[in-house]
C-alpha cells in the first residue's frame, strides 16, 4: 500500500530519531544514517515505500555479538494490537539468535500483549509508537546526559558507597529517556549534569 506524503515526512523523522537512539546506545550507524535530508530519504527508499522496508539491523561498536533489530511494523485499520501480532517479531529474533528490537508502530499494544514483553526474560522487545519518535527526547536542552553501567561498573558502585541497589534514586524503565537508551528494569544508570562549580554533577539512578 502506498503511503501518502503525510506519512512519509512522518517516517522520514522517525527513521532519523531511531537512527540517533541507536548510535547513542552504541550501536554502528553512519553518520549519513542520521543526516539524511527528505531527498536522500525518497532517493533510498522510495515513494511507493513500504513502512517494512525500513527494517533494520544494527551491531554494537564494541561488541559484535550485541546486536538489535529494528522492525517498522505494518499495520490495518482496527482494534489494539496483540499478542498475535507481534508474534512473528518474536520468532524471527529467536530463529536469528538476536536479542533486541525495537518494534515501531502506530497504534497502542494491549495490556495483555505489553504484559507477556515484560515476561521474555531473555528477549528485550521494545515498542514505540510513532508520536514518541517524532521527536529527539534526548535533544531537549534539560536532558542531562545518562549512561547504563555494566553489571561489573554497577557491582564497583554499590560496593564503593555500601548500600544496595534499592537504596539509590529510582527511574521508572517507562520514563521516556529510559526508554530512549533501553533501559531494563535492575539496571543502574549514571546521569552527568553540567555544573557551574565543578565541571559535572553526577548521580545514580536504579531502574524499577
Amino acid at each position: 500500500m502506498d503511503l501518502s506524503e503525510k506519512e512519509i515526512s512522518k517516517l522520514f523523522r522517525v527513521h532519523k530519531t531511531v537512527n540517533q537512539m541507536l548510535k547513542d546506545r552504541g550501536y554502528i550507524v553512519m553518520d549519513s544514517e542520521i543526516e539524511m535530508t527528505k531527498e536522500q530519504f525518497l532517493e533510498k527508499y522510495g515513494g511507493d515505500m513500504a513502512r517494512e522496508d525500513l527494517d533494520t539491523l544494527k551491531i554494537k561498536r564494541d561488541d559484535d555479538s550485541d546486536k538489535i533489530f529494528v522492525f517498522f511494523m505494518e499495520e490495518t485499520d482496527g482494534a489494539k494490537l496483540g499478542i498475535k501480532d507481534i508474534k512473528p517479531f518474536i520468532e524471527r529474533m529467536q530463529s536469528e539468535n538476536v536479542f533486541k528490537a525495537i518494534l515501531v508502530v502506530q497504534k497502542h499494544l494491549t495490556r495483555h500483549a505489553l504484559d507477556a514483553l515484560d515476561l521474555q526474560s531473555k528477549l528485550h522487545l521494545q515498542v514505540f509508537q510513532d508520536t514518541e519518535l517524532l521527536m529527539n527526547v534526548k535533544g531537549h536542552v534539560f536532558v542531562p546526559h545518562h549512561q547504563a553501567l555494566t553489571t561489573e561498573e554497577k557491582k564497583a558502585l554499590l560496593e564503593r558507597y555500601t548500600m544496595k541497589e534499592n537504596q539509590l534514586p529510582r527511574i521508572q524503565y517507562t520514563d521516556p529517556i529510559a526508554k530512549y537508551y533501553g533501559l531494563r528494569r535492575g539496571q543502574v544508570v549514571k546521569i552527568i549534569r553540567p555544573s557551574e562549580t565543578s565541571g559535572r554533577y553526577v548521580t545514580y539512578r536504579y531502574v524499577v
